[in-house]
């Protein structure tokens, strides 16, 4: 089990069980104790699974009660006060918990003065302007609330992309047990940024509907139909669509089922909608379909409705996964990565990369280990070390995730600044700016001679935080008036920035760079997420940045003096 588990896992545990001390007022002292112990435990330098039992007792701030516990997370996975904890507390209240800007105190108040232990209640009572009146909280207060749920409440059965394919893959799985040609369909195949549905297609002439194993698949038989299965996976709360196909109409089904509805109203000279054109069968394949009705193959990611019609794109020329030759924006532990520059690199080499860029964070980010200056001339020096032993067949690059303050400027003075080979400018704090503020905040971070790429420009998390306002066709004028490469952060709790201000991108000539922001050598793996989402804007593989050789990325990441 200890070594499965990471500082941060071991950390949530902790916080999790000195929230629910206090929510229960059981032992304030220890509650405090394990909240305060978080913020040492994610700024270690080595993982807290390798230590001995007297190496965990000698970490600062760390004293018997953290060392017994964290010795238990190590031994069972878990805490066996948290399991108990747990099952006194009503259900309801971990998801008011999830709720921007009730922490544990304001929690415990809703619950134990006015008895509100569900978000539904908790809604009802905001409504009735019943919170306002609650000592601590206001109209102010009840007002966010009443946003932050609503937010939630859209979340509900939603995964994003990457939890949509891994449990797609899995369903597929077991429909091709009974039906051996079934195919992923819908939103998970155009790769939408989240899913509400899952979406698939089977093979099946003749008659009778779509039929599976009842302990696996849940059929809703009232929304069902003989071609078409609706229900549940399982206990995932995420809609399932299973419909069936001839084999004369598959093509053009396919085609269908791939696509939004704004695809299928696009006309040809004749007035024909591509929906009626489908509509007539018989098709070979799908490059076929789209020939007779007299445009060029769109490839299933682009089938959104936008521009594929008008601005066609040849597919061989899209970025994919084979074409990325690198990736520059990735964390060690020189800051809150998991594993050393070393290991980051060699994970790159074996990927068969030509080249890794560091970006760990600057010393502002207390939150994630940011480095001092001391540290980047300590992290420079290894890897020059490194580059002389690759012998030029392999390359780290120089880089950092500089915080952009709240002023716009970056986080150290030119002297530091100067020994990058680039800098990722990006924002983490201060995300309540209205839209002219953080407009300008980031111009000004994009027009300092130092700042190479912008980094997840809106500072989103899907399903967990909107991002912060901007007006994205001023921060793309402004990195095009001063060369700098915008961000589409792979990470798939982010894909930030959204691919559809992508097509502007291309308009002005700013150029692409899909970044894993890895943390881990298996983050690496991530920028295939944003491989999918740059395909639906049909990014052309010469205009994202790490799909250049090297020399070509040196010479438009360098900047300043």
């Amino acid at each position: 089990m200890e070594n499965q588990l990471t500082n941060s896992d071991i950390a949530d545990i902790l916080q999790l069980d000195g929230k629910l001390l206090d929510l229960h007022d059981v032992d304030p002292v220890r509650a405090k104790a394990y909240v305060d112990s978080v913020f040492t435990l994610e700024r270690l330098d080595a993982q807290i699974a390798g230590m001995t039992p007297v190496q965990i007792g000698q970490i600062r701030v760390y004293g018997k009660i953290i060392q017994k516990a964290v010795l238990e997370i190590l031994e069972t996975g878990t805490l066996r006060e948290l399991d108990e904890l747990t099952g006194q507390t009503p259900a309801g209240l971990f998801e008011i918990m999830q709720v921007k800007g009730l922490g544990i105190k304001k929690v415990k108040a809703l619950w134990k003065d006015l008895q509100i232990d569900t978000l539904e209640g908790l809604k009802e009572a905001c409504e009735k302007g019943i919170i306002a009146q609650l000592k601590g909280f206001g109209v102010k207060t009840q007002e966010s609330i009443l946003e932050s749920i609503a937010f939630l409440e859209s979340l509900k059965g939603k995964f994003r992309l990457d939890e949509a394919l891994l449990l797609s893959a899995e369903i597929l799985e077991e429909i091709r047990k009974v039906y051996p040609e079934a195919y992923l369909s819908g939103e998970a195949q155009r790769y939408e940024n989240i899913v509400a549905e899952l979406s698939f297609l089977v093979v099946k002439d003749g008659f009778g509907g779509v039929k599976l194993p009842e302990d696996r698949f849940h059929q809703n038989l009232k929304e069902s139909s003989p071609g078409t299965w609706r229900g549940h996976y399982l206990d995932f709360e995420i809609p399932v669509l299973i419909e069936k196909s001839s084999t004369r109409d598959f093509v053009a089904k396919s085609i269908i089922k791939s696509a939004a509805e704004a695809h299928l109203v696009q006309t040809n000279e004749n007035g024909e909608t591509f929906l009626s054109f489908l509509g007539k069968g018989g098709f070979e394949s799908e490059q076929q379909a789209y020939e007779q009705f007299g445009f060029p193959y769109i490839i299933p990611e682009m089938r959104n409705g936008r521009e594929e019609f008008t601005k066609p794109v040849a597919p061989e020329s899209i970025i994919e996964w084979e074409k990325i030759r690198g990736t520059v924006h990735n964390h060690s532990t020189y800051s809150d990565g998991k594993n050393t520059l070393t290991e980051m690199a060699e994970a790159c080499r074996r990927l068969g990369w030509e080249y890794f860029g560091i970006a760990d964070h600057s010393q502002t980010a207390a939150y994630a280990r940011g480095m001092w200056p001391e540290t980047v001339h300590r992290q420079h020096r290894e890897i020059d070390e490194l580059n002389a032993g690759f012998k030029g067949e392999f390359r780290i690059l120089k880089g950092v995730e500089s915080d952009i303050l709240p002023d716009g400027s970056l986080d150290y003075d030119t002297a530091v600044l100067k020994t990058f080979d680039y800098i990722v400018a990006s924002v983490h704090s201060v995300l309540s700016m209205d839209i002219e503020k953080a407009t300008y905040r980031l111009i000004k971070a994009i027009e300092n001679p130092y700042t190479s790429i912008l980094g997840h420009p809106t500072g989103r998390l899907l399903l967990r935080r909107t991002g912060y306002p901007i007006d994205h066709r001023r921060v793309i004028d402004a990195c095009a008036a001063n060369g700098v490469v915008m961000e589409l952060n792979a990470n798939p709790y982010r894909l930030d920035m959204d691919w559809t201000w992508i097509s502007y991108c291309l308009e002005k000539g700013v150029m692409i760079s899909i970044n894993p922001d890895a943390h881990s050598t298996e983050g690496l793996l991530d920028i295939k997420y944003g491989v999918m989402i740059a395909r639906k804007a049909g990014l052309p593989a010469d205009m994202t940045l790490n799909a250049l050789p090297l020399d070509q990325v040196m010479k438009k990441l360098k900047k300043g003096g």
